[in-house]
């Protein structure tokens, strides 16, 4: 509440309403260590209800991560470690860029592919990758469409390190859900092939924690839990309320609310000191999970050294050496192939040297050449698959890359036409802000689709996609520059130092994501 008002703008309804689901999580179920934010088996947290950001930077700060009582009073100003979303790279703790609703669940999803595929890789005798994956989604989240294509994909899938929770408050910006959504949420996820639970109330410790237990002990089918909560949960007069979604509550309210909570204190961010050792005490016992994992990743190491050097290689970014000398050449003889033809040969080629490159399409892979021929399918019998299939859902498809991305050791592709790249814009251009290393192929570049029709002949696409920040963009025009293309999508690299960019508080760098198109006879091809 007293980050919000200091601010006089933002969210506080809904952090006030899961401070019990917070409190639960972060002292007696999430594995992870304040001072290693970025250690490799930690469980992963994704508050895809971005705008209740808030509710995270509270507990990251109660639980020891850097960030100081200062930073919180820092909220939504310019270039603060507390924007009003979380966002990649300004926050430890934060594990990806959320607030267009919906994209979080799809990242986390992707971070359960990325679970799933590194575990089934690399994990022998010792399990160094097992982790859960954790998300908090709002009603907006489940209202968008974008939600509905990774959950169908993932209970497909059977992701069963996938744990989700479902904020079940009733209330949007226009007032009460009741305006427009009647869904039984519960009963679509369970159609998905979800595990599904129901907790009443969420100050209900003891039910909250049953049923993540239940939820951790589910592995062959990812989870959902409804919680019911209350937003502006002990404001007197906002409680329930449409007005306690996205402003301040007031300097009055919030005294009012303090008072009817029984907090100790109406001094703006006090924090109780038994309360904040408690906190940091929960989180020490939390971050011994660590110390028995190092155990098992020495005993890792010695068993299987060049598996663990193959996956510190992936996890650093570094390409195996001589990958390079396996692009094909092409000449005037074998070369007068359509660039799609041509970008298929060179996927298979580079494959080989390169384990870490993976993809599919949605629903097009006979069509934009992009199956890694020899190579099995992922799927839920084999999660070491390397082609998948995304089905008919590019909005899906770009958001589940972002998180395979986020979980590391991975340079995911993904194809479609380019017409589609409008359903996946919104996940494109969020891996641009994220400066994630994915690889978009979009095919069949030419209103000369002709027969199709112009539902199918992409006109302002290639514009769109030019229009986003921090993306490269390549049209390759023969099947020579097809293969520079992928050349440069693997190879390319932008990332900014603090002397570079001194007002940007980027704690690490990434590779920015490279579309191209597959258009044959354009003889203009870089932009």
């Amino acid at each position: 509440m007293d980050a919000v008002q200091k601010a006089d703008s933002g969210h506080p309804g809904t952090p006030m309403a899961l401070a019990p689901l917070a409190y639960v999580l972060w002292t007696k179920h999430l594995r992870y260590n304040p001072a290693n934010p970025g250690w490799l088996n930690r469980d992963r947290f994704v508050l895809s209800a971005g705008h209740a950001s808030m509710l995270l930077y509270s507990v990251l700060y109660l639980t020891g991560y850097d960030l100081t009582l200062d930073d919180l009073k820092q909220f939504r100003q310019w270039e603060s470690k507390t924007p009003g979303h979380p966002e990649l790279g300004y926050t430890p703790g934060v594990e990806t860029t959320t607030g267009p609703l919906g994209q979080g669940i799809g990242n986390a999803v992707g971070m359960a592919v990325g679970e799933a595929h590194l575990s089934a890789v690399f994990n022998r005798d010792q399990k160094i990758i097992d982790h859960n994956v954790y998300f908090i989604a709002s009603d907006g989240d489940m209202m968008e469409g974008v939600s509905h294509e990774a959950a169908s994909f993932a209970g497909h899938l059977k992701l069963g390190k996938l744990i989700g929770f479902y904020d079940d408050n009733h209330i949007t910006i226009e007032g009460d859900t009741a305006l427009t959504f009647s869904d039984d949420t519960a009963t679509r996820f369970s159609a998905y092939g979800w595990h599904v639970q129901h907790v009443a109330d969420v100050n209900d410790l003891s039910a909250l924690n049953r049923a993540i237990d239940a939820a951790k002990a589910e592995t062959s089918r990812p989870s959902l839990i409804v919680v019911r909560s209350h937003i502006g949960y002990g404001s007197p007069n906002k409680h329930d309320t449409a007005e306690a979604h996205g402003s301040a509550l007031g300097p009055e309210e919030v005294a009012l609310t303090k008072k009817a909570l029984g907090y100790p204190s109406q001094e703006p961010f006090y924090v109780a000191p038994e309360a904040l050792q408690y906190w940091r005490e929960a989180a020490k016992r939390r971050a011994k999970f660590e110390d028995d994992w190092k155990k098992t990743y020495d005993a890792y190491k010695a068993e299987n050294t060049g598996l663990e050097k193959e996956l510190q290689r992936r996890l650093s970014g570094e390409l195996p050496s001589g990958w390079e000398e396996t692009i094909p050449v092409f000449t005037a003889k074998d070369g007068n192939v359509a660039s799609r033809a041509a970008s298929g040969i060179v996927i298979n080629a580079i494959a080989k040297k390169i384990p870490e490159l993976l993809g599919g399409s949605a629903d097009l892979a006979s069509s934009t050449n992009t199956i890694i021929k020899g190579e099995p399918s992922f799927s839920a019998e084999n999660y070491a698959g390397r082609n998948f299939h995304f089905g008919i859902r590019e909005h899906g498809m770009g958001s589940i890359m972002n998180g395979m991305s986020l979980t590391g050791a991975m340079i995911p592709y993904g194809a479609t036409f380019l017409i589609f790249s409008d359903y996946m814009r919104p996940p494109v251009r969020l891996a641009c802000i994220m400066k994630r290393h994915v690889i978009y192929v979009y095919t069949h570049d030419s209103i000369g689709l002709g027969e199709d029709g112009p539902t199918h002949q992409p006109v302002e696409q290639l514009s769109a996609l030019r229009a986003i920040p921090d993306m490269t963009l390549i049209r390759p025009a023969d099947a020579s520059e097809t293969a520079e293309a992928w050349r440069a999508a693997l190879k390319h690299k932008n990332c900014h130092s603090s002397t570079e960019r001194s007002t940007r508080r980027r704690v690490d760098c990434h590779a920015e994501p490279t579309y191209w198109q597959m258009r044959p006879g354009v003889r203009r091809t870089w932009f």
